[in-house]
């Protein structure tokens, strides 16, 4: 559970996600076009993440400390998940789906410069720069678990500023209703996209949204790094969204556009596959996936034995005292 504190070998599928549920995920992307032999990222396999490695003048990524306080409301005493894990077993189909893939396939991604927007139903358009992220707010370190629609789990120190406080420097309009947010779109850096609308797969670049209230819940971090440095690109840099009362689709990654809108935004998966993914994808282990069970997850911890067993997953990911009030006109026992 959330505290008030006054302080603060790659894996393998079968060491985090049931099998299943693994293949089961892929089986869809598959019918989608979008994975099976041949077809997922076919030339990425072969010439696009070819891209990083052969070019020697191609610099790999470099992380840095970043200045930032520690949080002594959110925060937990749960075992925090190896930071080797946290960036080694990564969903970012953009640059592959294997869950090592996007460790592999992204060091060469070229996050400065950068600019995110924000933008629409607002009194005054925001635009930052990349040193902006790191200086227009102040970070904090905050613990949050991170839980999986797969149903396995990790304890991440994400550092980061609060959503709300992006919105509030532009302003929202009373007519916003919702919050939509854009990843970077550049087939060149991201050979996952070369797949765009191929065989109905996935529709890049990738979108997400919330409700205005949701977004300026306290929860909601626009996180910058984890562990005391910058983002790595497989998780997101240099910059994306942090939700951790929602499945972790929902918190986008590399993100360039935020704008705030009068009506429902789409997003990926609902658009993907709007049978089994909907728009606010709370956690909720009384509601299955279609596919498989909710009710517990796989918290990775050592990459080994441990990280088979189970622990019960709760309502919100543990949160529900911060956001069920939210959600108290929806009928929850709908897989949102």
């Amino acid at each position: 559970m959330l505290i008030r504190s006054k302080s603060s070998n790659d894996l393998t599928e079968n060491h985090v996600t049931d099998e299943s549920v693994y293949k089961d995920r892929r089986q869809l992307l598959k019918k989608m076009g979008f994975v099976g032999a041949g077809a997922l990222l076919a030339q990425s396999q072969s010439q696009a993440f070819s891209l990083f490695g052969d070019d020697d003048d191609e610099k790999a990524f470099e992380q840095r400390a970043l200045k930032h306080t520690k949080s002594t409301i959110y925060t937990t005493d749960e075992k925090l998940t190896p930071e080797f894990k946290v960036t080694s077993h990564n969903n970012f189909y953009e640059f592959g789906t294997g869950k090592s893939d996007p460790s592999s396939n992204a060091q060469q991604f070229k996050v400065d410069p950068w600019t995110i927007k924000i933008e629409g139903l607002v009194e005054q358009p925001v635009e930052l720069g990349y040193d902006d992220l790191f200086s227009a707010f102040d970070l904090e370190e905050r613990i949050y678990r991170l839980r999986c629609v797969e149903a396995w789990s990790m304890v991440i120190p994400w550092i980061g500023f609060p959503l709300s406080k992006l919105l509030e420097k532009a302003k929202p309009l009373s007519s916003a209703k919702y919050v939509a947010f854009d990843t970077l779109y550049d087939p060149k850096q991201m050979p996952g996209q070369r797949s765009r609308f191929v065989g109905g797969g996935v529709q890049y670049p990738y979108v997400e949204g919330l409700t205005v209230e949701e977004a300026m819940n306290p929860l909601a971090l626009m996180s910058v790094g984890l562990y005391g440095k910058t983002l790595p690109p497989q998780n997101g840099a240099p910059i994306r969204l942090v939700v951790p009362w929602k499945y972790g689709f929902k918190s986008i990654k590399s993100v360039v556009r935020i704008r705030l809108v009068s009506s429902e935004p789409p997003t990926t998966w609902k658009r993907l596959a709007s049978n089994e993914y909907g728009f606010y994808a709370n956690v909720n282990p009384a509601v299955s996936h279609p596919r498989w069970s909710q009710a517990r997850e796989r918290r990775i911890t050592t990459g080994g034995l441990l990280d088979r067993n189970r622990i019960p997953t709760l309502p919100f990911n543990g949160y529900a005292d911060q956001v069920a009030h939210l959600y108290r006109s929806l009928d929850l026992r709908k897989f949102y």
